[in-house]
Parts: C-alpha cells; sequence; structure tokens
C-alpha cells in the first residue's frame, strides 16, 4: 500500500530538515526548499523527493500543489526567514520579503492543498515562534508570526483538519547567521531542531493545538494574553534595548 504523503516546506535545514528525518521511516515526502543542494542532501538520506520552490511566487505554490497530486495528508509549513534591527533601520524591501514567505506563502499553500487535505482528514503545521507575542527589534518578523498563528486560529475553527501551531523559542539553527545578526541574548538558551521537531510531531500525534518549545514559555504567553501591559514591562526589564 501506498504511504501517506506529507510535505514539509523549509526542508533544506533547520527545522524543517529534522521534521524530514523524523517521518522518514513512515511517510513519503514531498521535501520542499529554496536551496537545491542541501535540499538534494536532505531527499537523499530520507528517501524524500526534493522539490526547489520558492514559494513567495504564485508559480512556487502551483508547484508544490501539482507535486502533491491530491495525497498530501500531513503539511508542515517549516519555511520563514528571520530580521533583527529596529524597525525604521529596516528596509521596506526586507518587509515585503518576510510578509511574502512568512505569512502570505502558508496561507496560499494552505489555501491551494486544502481540498486534499479535507478530504484525507489531514493534518497542518504552521512553525511561528515565541515571536508572535512580541520582540523588541524584530517587530516585523513578529507581526507575521503573530500572523500565522492568527491564521492557525482561525482556519482549526473553519475547516474539518487538524491544525497546530508551533511556538518556538531561539533555536540553535543557521537562521541567526542568515538573519545577518547572532542570537545575543543570555535567557532562553537555543534548543536543537531536532528537539522541536519531536514536540511538533508528537503534537500532531495529540492533536494538539499550539505547541510551545520549551513548554514554560506557554507561561509567557499567558501573561501576555491576559495583561499585554504587564508582559510589555517584563519583557523590557528583561531584554533592555
Amino acid at each position: 500500500m501506498t504511504r501517506p504523503l506529507a510535505v514539509v516546506t523549509g526542508a533544506s535545514s533547520g527545522i524543517g530538515a529534522a521534521v524530514a528525518d523524523r517521518l522518514a521511516d513512515d511517510w513519503d515526502l514531498l521535501l520542499v526548499g529554496r536551496d537545491e543542494a542541501r535540499l538534494a542532501a536532505v531527499a537523499a538520506r530520507t528517501g524524500g523527493h526534493g522539490l526547489a520552490a520558492d514559494l513567495a511566487c504564485p508559480d512556487g505554490v502551483e508547484a508544490v500543489r501539482a507535486a502533491a497530486d491530491g495525497r498530501v495528508r500531513l503539511l508542515v509549513h517549516a519555511a520563514g526567514l528571520g530580521a533583527a534591527g529596529p524597525l525604521e533601520a529596516t528596509p521596506a524591501t526586507t518587509v515585503d520579503e518576510l510578509m511574502a514567505v512568512n505569512l502570505v506563502a502558508p496561507v496560499q499553500l494552505t489555501r491551494a492543498l486544502l481540498p486534499t487535505l479535507v478530504a484525507g482528514r489531514g493534518h497542518v503545521v504552521f512553525v511561528a515562534s515565541i515571536a508572535a507575542i512580541g520582540v523588541a527589534e524584530e517587530v516585523a518578523y513578529s507581526a507575521t508570526k503573530a500572523g500565522l498563528r492568527g491564521f492557525a486560529d482561525a482556519l482549526r475553527l473553519e475547516a474539518p483538519i487538524g491544525v497546530t501551531t508551533v511556538l518556538p523559542g531561539a533555536v540553535a539553527t543557521a537562521y541567526f547567521t542568515r538573519r545577518d545578526q547572532p542570537y545575543h541574548r543570555r535567557f532562553p538558551r537555543p534548543v536543537s531542531a531536532d528537539r522541536v521537531a519531536v514536540a511538533l510531531l508528537d503534537g500532531v500525534r495529540r492533536r494538539r493545538g499550539e505547541v510551545f518549545v520549551p513548554r514554560w514559555l506557554t507561561l509567557g504567553a499567558r501573561v501576555h494574553g491576559a495583561a499585554p501591559a504587564l508582559f510589555s514591562r517584563l519583557s523590557r526589564r528583561a531584554d533592555p534595548h
């Protein structure tokens, strides 16, 4: 029998690659990324099919939809870009790219694959970030992750599929190198991409709505939701700029 198909974006490195490694034994994999060489390496070790595509473009979304071929049962949105620095110093083109890759692409790809996911009672996972509750000097990035979290919340109400949002803290990947600014906070310490992948897949199995990695970050989200002014004051004290 044919195994179920999982589509993993951002699969060439980081969390996406770690998820692919964890799924390889039980799923057929469609691995999507922009770095062809690294994507090919992940595809080779997992037995997946690599598809180089830019999901910020409609043609990239359509390429994934066509390749999924009505079989997708699990869609993991792990692709993402970062940027750091004061908002006024952030180029407008950077803001546009963050919005396109981190928010618009997952929305459009989910829309394109939703009929198949509904028919197969599938599951979609959005890798957001604890930045969804707000991080100074990552304002545009935080906005994209907050938007992704809100989209997931609404989709969970509307569509008869599983929807899980994963909100990691700092993750030890090349993300910080690519954004041209290293991780500078003393706390929290970065976790591994594999730790996020394990928590993500546990969330899928348990049909959880949200997964925080590490789990204690749930506390910050609760304070933010119950008392946003207090959360802002505590955040400034913990990480002054």
